[in-house]
């Protein structure tokens, strides 16, 4: 059946439902489909379920560094099982209450594939959907890795939703879900390795933190494994058997689940873009300035599945969404704003950046002033007996703007929203420096890392 559409959205993430809702309440007909469960990565897969286990592995770790400190918590233990339970409270509500939501607003659902039937038109299943502009916010998937036994890896998605966690886990990549779910299944008792075929792993962080991150990987029991290139997976009988290389020499790892977490592409490939004369890049569609495909401008984009040149990260896709929105309906004039954006790897301790590294400062030829500490000796760390930790952050020298914070330690997936506040908003490194924190607080401590 074929019908019409002022917008149709394709994908129901953080990057789709702002777009659908926004230009409902604007009075136009919108469509809104998605092949998943309505809800997207973040609310259903990702970020909130993700949280809710790294909360579990925070208490155990909590337990194991402040022995001999005064706590004494003797069998403190994850019961998986349960863990996945409360983890459904968040995750099980998300898709009917979304869909009810769409409902009450008056935009259609459609469940299934959307493939490009032309600029505009989309097929889904029997539905023919034709809008007058399409919005694409189809999310990511795992990369294809282009070995014998893919088909064995256990995807994220599929590691957040298994009742019982295997004794041995191969973690194939060394990006954010080997380090945090590595970090959870350490700390729920699995013996868990890491294999990552460079020989850094956490590009997009500070090398001198991720290296301290690494350290206190190792010694959460994880077996972290560089220069190691997985060639191939294997079952044998009730066991996978890994095949990979690590400096000409071949080494054979064996698990009872083997995790891909070598990253992720944009789910665009089988939606028949050519049919619709959209261009893709590597990173997704390639749009300009205001989110519109640069070679069909009644299709705009956001989130994972556009080439835009901000972060993979849900807040972003958000962002994004609410500019493409107010495109769609009064024009192009809202670029998203990019700077300044704190990504975070949620580890025990938690890894956190903001603004630019040291390599990409001084290849943009700016002037400035690191500071790098290692702060295992300072009070807020040594109080919780955290032994890997550290900062690091970059200064201009003649106007004193803070081009960018990295930190390793306690909070610091709150204390960089601070520094990302400072760099949004043009704040200079010694605003931050003269602040009157509340003391004792990890925050307190900004005014030491300037």
């Amino acid at each position: 059946m074929e019908k019409k559409f002022d917008l149709v959205v394709i994908g129901t993430g953080a990057g789709g439902s702002t777009v659908a809702h926004k230009c409902r309440e604007a009075g136009w007909d919108v469509a809104i489909i998605d092949s998943r469960r309505f809800g997207g990565t973040c609310a259903l897969r990702g970020c909130d379920p993700k949280k809710v286990l790294v909360g579990a592995a925070e208490l155990i770790d909590w337990n194991h560094r402040m022995k001999r400190k005064g706590v004494s918590a003797k069998g403190a233990e994850i019961n998986w099982q349960e863990l996945m339970q409360f983890k459904k409270t968040f995750t099980d509500p998300v898709s009917e209450n979304r869909e009810k939501g769409y409902g009450k607003a008056g935009i259609a659902v459609f469940h299934g594939r959307a493939r490009f039937l032309g600029k505009t038109t989309v097929e889904i299943g029997d539905d023919t959907l034709t809008g007058r502009y399409v919005h694409i916010a189809a999310g990511a998937k795992p990369a294809d890795l282009g070995i014998p036994g893919e088909e064995y890896l256990t995807t994220s998605t599929q590691f957040m939703e298994m009742e019982k966690l295997p004794e041995r886990i191969v973690f194939v990549g060394g990006g954010y879900i080997a380090f945090e779910f590595a970090h959870i299944a350490s700390c729920a008792g699995a013996k868990v390795q890491i294999l990552h075929r460079g020989p850094r792993p956490l590009e997009g962080f500070d090398p001198d933190l991720v290296d301290s991150l690494v350290e206190a990987t190792c010694d959460l029991g994880v077996d972290f494994r560089l220069n190691t290139t997985v060639e191939s997976v294997e079952k044998d009988r009730d066991q996978f058997v890994v095949r990979a290389s690590a400096e000409d020499t071949q080494v054979t790892f064996e698990a009872d689940m083997v995790v891909h977490s070598a990253g992720r592409v944009p789910d665009i490939d089988d939606m028949n873009l050519e049919k619709a004369g959209i261009k893709r890049g590597r990173k997704g569609i390639l749009v300009n300035e205001y989110l519109q495909s640069v070679s069909n401008p009644l299709v705009y984009a956001a989130g994972d599945g556009a080439d835009s040149g901000g972060l993979p990260l849900t807040p972003v896709a958000t962002m994004e969404a609410n500019a493409a929105a107010s495109n769609l309906l009064k024009g192009n004039h809202h670029q998203p704003n990019n700077a300044g954006i704190p990504t975070v790897v949620f580890t025990l301790p938690p890894l956190a950046a903001v603004g630019l590294r040291e390599e990409e400062a001084t290849k943009l030829g700016l002037k400035f002033k690191v500071k790098h500490e290692d702060t295992s000796g300072w009070y807020s760390s040594r109080r919780i007996g955290l032994k890997y930790l550290g900062f690091k952050t970059l200064v201009e020298e003649d106007t004193g703007r803070i081009l960018g914070a990295h930190l390793l330690g306690a909070h610091a997936e709150e204390v960089i929203n601070i520094f990302a506040l400072a760099i949004r908003n043009g704040l200079k490194a010694e605003d931050l420096k003269t602040m009157i924190y509340a003391y004792p607080t990890s925050a307190s401590d900004i005014s030491y890392m300037l």
